[in-house]
């Protein structure tokens, strides 16, 4: 093993943490994604808002992946493959990374693998955030978005001072199409139809760690904080 590659595996060891956020929609995978940014100091993909940024652009991967987006179906891989890889592979996530809506399916699974290697390092762990479908639907289709300031809102969880308005601006509050709730099950469908041969994967990898995201979201981040710490220590070991 040459000097550059002894390094490298040095670093993973000591320092490395790449990691996937997995779970259905309205699991709160990007809640936990900021406390475990907090934590680790940990780049985060998410790939739902590299492509809302791109629909808002009106770039040419947004117009190709709105029509997919709107009817609640899954971009296809081509369109962001590239994009998520060139983000892992960037000098900002050297010592780490943390993906939340990528990889969705085996193949992307695959995909990723691959370039990891390729810049021999290696997946740490798999974080799956596990919530039942009627609850699912209770939290996506309770939510509403400021037209203006794009603030989220629950009709349940967290509703505005004054009904359909936003607290900051007055603005009006809508409900996204693909917070309705026959597009929501349609989303499950399409996610467990996909994720089940992923997690699948990754189980049998031994990287797969399952959270229990019907608990709050202190009591979910305490758990996959300690897993991760675990995990640490058993690399030192």
């Amino acid at each position: 093993m040459s000097a550059t590659a002894r390094g490298a595996t040095a670093r993973k060891t000591v320092a490395e943490l790449n990691l996937i956020l997995l779970g259905p929609p309205g699991a709160g995978k990007g809640t936990q994604a900021e406390r475990l940014q907090e934590d680790f100091h940990l780049p985060y993909v998410a790939t739902g808002d590299i492509l809302r940024e791109a629909v808002r652009e009106e770039a040419e991967l947004g117009r190709k992946a709105k029509r997919y987006m709107d009817a609640g179906d899954l971009v296809p891989d081509d369109l962001i493959i590239a994009v998520v890889l060139e983000r892992i592979g960037a000098d900002e996530a050297r010592d780490g990374f943390l993906l939340d809506g990528f990889p969705r399916n085996r193949e992307q699974g695959e995909a990723l693998d691959g370039a990891i290697d390729r810049l021999g390092r290696r997946l740490t762990a798999a974080l799956l955030i596990e919530v039942p479908d009627d609850e699912v639907v209770r939290r996506l289709s309770g939510r509403r978005v400021s037209v203006k300031s794009g603030r989220v809102y629950h009709v349940e969880l967290d509703p505005p001072k004054h009904e359909g308005r936003c607290d900051i601006d007055g603005s009006r509050l809508v409900q996204r199409d693909d917070d309705r709730p026959e597009t929501v099950r349609h989303r499950l469908q399409v996610y467990h139809e996909n994720t089940k041969p992923l997690i699948d994967y990754y189980e049998r990898q031994g990287v797969l760690r399952r959270f229990n995201g019907a608990r709050s979201p202190t009591e979910v981040h305490d758990h996959i904080r300690a897993t991760i710490a675990t995990l640490r220590l058993e690399d030192e070991l």
